[in-house]
C-alpha cells in the first residue's frame, strides 16, 4: 500500500512540502449531480426563482469557492488559480443539474481540491437559492473526472 501523503512517519497530519516540485501547467476538472423534480428544474430553467438567478449565482459561489478552498480545506496549499470556470447541464430525463467546474493554474501543487470545493459549493448554493419549494433535493455523485500535470502525470476517469 502506498504511503498517504498528508502523513508523517508517525502517522501525524502534516502538510506537503512542495518546494523541490517543479512547477507546471496543472488542470482538474470535477462534476456533481443535484437532483431535483421536473417542477423545481422548470423553475430554474425558466429563470424564475424567487431569490432570482439560480445558475449565475451558483456560478459565482464555485468560483469564489475554489479561490478560497485552501481556507476550508486544512492541509491544502494555496494555489494562485489562473482560470475557473462553472458550468451546468440540465437534463430533463433525469430532472437534474450536472454540474461541472474546471480549475487551472501554473503551480507546484494540484488544483483538485478546487475543482472539487467549486462543484459542492455551486451545488450547496443550487439547493440555497431553491428549497423554498423542494425540500427534498439531493446531491450525489461529486467525483473528480479528470487532471493534468504534476509528477502523478495525467489522470482521467473511466467509469465502467
Amino acid at each position: 500500500m502506498n504511503k498517504l501523503s498528508h502523513t508523517d512517519n508517525d502517522g501525524r497530519a502534516r502538510m506537503v512540502d512542495v518546494v523541490d516540485k517543479e512547477v507546471t501547467h496543472r488542470t482538474a476538472t470535477a462534476e456533481v449531480i443535484v437532483l431535483l423534480n421536473a417542477e423545481t428544474l422548470e423553475l430554474v430553467r425558466e429563470n424564475r426563482a424567487a431569490k432570482g438567478d439560480v445558475l449565475t449565482v451558483a456560478k459565482l459561489a464555485g468560483i469564489q469557492a475554489a479561490k478560497r478552498t485552501s481556507e476550508l480545506i486544512p492541509l491544502c496549499h494555496p494555489v494562485g488559480l489562473d482560470h475557473v470556470d462553472v458550468e451546468f447541464k440540465l437534463n430533463d430525463s433525469g430532472n437534474t443539474i450536472t454540474i461541472t467546474a474546471t480549475a487551472t493554474c501554473l503551480a507546484r501543487t494540484g488544483v483538485e481540491m478546487e475543482a472539487l470545493t467549486a462543484c459542492s459549493v455551486a451545488a450547496l448554493t443550487v439547493y440555497d437559492m431553491l428549497k423554498a419549494v423542494q425540500k427534498d433535493i439531493v446531491i450525489s455523485g461529486l467525483r473528480l473526472l479528470k487532471k493534468t500535470g504534476g509528477r502523478s502525470g495525467d489522470f482521467i476517469r473511466e467509469d465502467p
